[in-house]
């Protein structure tokens, strides 16, 4: 592949497309309105044919499903992308153990493999190409990338080379660190899954519980209720007890507004669990809604 091929002139100053916000906003203004629509369809402005909790639980899925999962998607670029990033030091350290400058090593080690790391270095080769500085390259990639590891990584790369002396024992001890963090990482990632499964079995028994008392004991006091009122009126006499069977589409209700709390609130300590981000847990907050909006309303 040419260097024309790879770089334009735009591309030198090239930054890091984020479109995380917009989305959010834009999930903001959907929540906003569904708010108002629920509000509305509550006073019995209009009817639209579902209760206004319904359009709660979709305003919040039209918050959290968008940005929760593009933010999802570029945290896993960023992670595949970090998870190169020691193999790509060392192979830079390996080039100037052979007498290689900072510049020339990165040109080399972007003929290699590094999954979705590699159009990164061949962005970096192509800029020290076109005669941008090695250090300069760096702090270009960090601008694109700009995660806390690749950060600070790659500044201790740059201030190294600054200073002179051996750069290639500082970059073999940073892939090294890299290594370390990134090992450290998915131990923690894969003990604290097994508490995320725990949250959606939970979640699952919660849905399963509400649509059983749904679909078969409030049926049952529904037709109880109508059962001792007939019989009421038939011996002409008033019954001490009696089931109160208008209060049924309460308790559906209330059912439902529990369901979308539990699955807001389950669904961001879930993500916060996960990795500790709650972008993360809009993502799962969405799938939750999503469930809980099927389970109740669809089956």
């Amino acid at each position: 592949m040419t260097d024309e091929k790879m770089l334009d002139i735009e591309q030198l100053n090239l930054k890091k497309n984020d479109y995380s916000k917009p989305l959010f906003i834009v999930g903001i203004v959907g929540l906003v309105l569904c708010l108002v629509i629920g509000v509305i369809d509550a006073i019995e402005g209009f009817e639209t044919g579902l209760e206004w909790i319904d359009w709660v639980a979709i305003g919040l899925m039209a918050m959290c499903g968008p940005y929760g999962f593009y933010t999802s998607y570029q945290h896993k670029k960023i992670i595949e992308i970090e998870s190169r990033l020691p193999d790509f030091l060392r192979d830079v350290s390996e080039g100037g153990r052979f007498g290689m400058t900072l510049a020339d090593s990165i040109k080399v080690s972007s003929r290699g493999r590094y999954g979705r790391l590699t159009p990164e270095i061949q962005r970096m080769a192509a800029q020290i190409d076109w005669g941008v500085p090695a250090t300069d390259a760096l702090k270009l990639f960090v601008d694109r990338v700009d995660t806390p590891l690749v950060r600070r990584m790659t500044t201790i790369v740059i201030k190294a080379n600054e200073a002179g002396g051996n750069v290639a024992d500082v970059l073999n001890m940073v892939a090294h660190d890299a290594r370390e963090t990134l090992l450290d990482r998915n131990e923690r990632s894969i003990a604290m899954s097994t508490y995320t499964v725990v949250i959606y079995v939970a979640f699952a028994v919660f849905l399963a519980t509400i649509f059983i008392l749904n679909s078969t004991f409030l049926p049952e006091m529904v037709k109880a209720g109508s059962s001792i009122s007939e019989g009421t009126e038939n011996i002409g006499a008033s019954i001490p007890v009696q089931v109160q069977s208008d209060v049924v589409p309460q308790i559906n209700l209330i059912f439902f507004i529990s369901v979308v709390i539990h699955a807001f609130g389950d669904g961001i300590l879930a993500g916060v669990l996960q990795d500790g981000r709650i972008a993360n847990g809009f993502r799962h907050s969405f799938i939750m809604l999503l469930m809980g909006l099927i389970a109740l309303r669809f089956v």
